[in-house]
């Protein structure tokens, strides 16, 4: 699958507050490399008060990096979606590097599959 990079650090508004990339980070694992971002969210702006969270979004096993650039220049990946048996180890290993609570996995047809 094609994977349009979000420009890191590029807040994201939404009706309660924003979202944003802060990073971009490689796994070297044995079933090949793995691209994930690191990311937080602050609802800034809802009746119920101010709060966040920081979150992962595993994209996928690098198939080729950066090998090509959209009309905005930014750049586009090939990757492959995680096989869902590898879902628990690379969430395991993603929450201890990063201290995120929640880390999402891109699923082939687009959708994102969440592990709390």
């Amino acid at each position: 699958m094609d994977f349009v990079h979000p420009r890191i650090g590029e807040e994201v508004e939404a009706i309660g507050g924003y979202y944003l990339f802060i990073k971009e980070e490689i796994i070297d694992h044995p079933s090949g490399r793995i691209l994930y971002l690191v990311g937080c969210a602050v609802t800034d702006r809802a009746c119920c008060g101010p709060s966040g969270c920081g979150y992962a979004v595993v994209a996928g096993r690098i198939m080729s990096l950066h090998s090509g650039r959209t009309d905005g220049n930014r750049p586009v990946s090939s990757l492959e979606p995680l096989q869902p048996i590898l879902h628990d180890e690379i969430a395991r290993y993603v929450r201890s590097r990063e201290g995120v609570s929640q880390v999402q996995f891109l699923l082939e047809d687009g959708q994102r599959a969440v592990l709390f």
